[in-house]
């Protein structure tokens, strides 16, 4: 019952995000492997989550802003010279995106900014936007290397959006 209540809460701080039509255009993106950026912010969100509702930090910021790390609603994979920089420009597209669309606090903010740090020479100044910061890049490594189930994954997915 706990996981359930878990999920419920999850669910409750980021279900206005989820529902927006921009939100759900990032299923379009391929993000790591066969996992679309969609996907791939739940998974980053979900995980964040949890690791701040067991240290005690704020776990409704870690969700939100692990949902909009990677608002940059383009294909990365597509070439270009813009494109092999993605890696280092991509948090400040977030961010620009995510700040238009959204009301964000300043923990939100810090994690879509410097979730790619080191890349992004500015450190975290927040503790959960360094979690979300590592919680990215184990998901990151997870989906390359298919360390977890996919199908839970995109099950919470498709859970979420109904």
């Amino acid at each position: 019952m706990k996981n359930l209540n878990n999920y419920n809460l999850f669910y409750e701080y980021i279900k206005d995000i989820i529902s927006d039509p921009l939100v759900l255009s990032m299923k379009k993106y391929k993000q790591h492997a066969n996992i679309n950026c969609f996907e791939h912010s739940i998974y980053v969100a979900f995980v964040s989550f949890r690791v701040c509702e067991r240290l005690g930090f704020d776990s409704k910021s870690a969700s939100r802003g692990g949902i909009l790390h990677d608002f940059f609603l383009y294909d990365w994979h597509a070439g270009g010279r813009l494109n092999n920089w993605h890696g280092f420009t991509h948090p400040k597209i977030a961010l620009n995106n995510a700040s238009k669309y959204f009301d964000l606090n300043n923990i939100e903010k810090d994690i879509i900014e410097k979730h790619m740090w080191p890349l992004t020479i500015k450190r975290p100044k927040y503790k959960e936007a360094l979690v979300v910061c590592l919680v990215d890049t184990y998901c990151a490594i997870a989906e390359c290397y298919s360390f977890y189930k996919p199908k839970k994954l995109r099950r919470l997915a498709l859970k979420l959006e109904n």
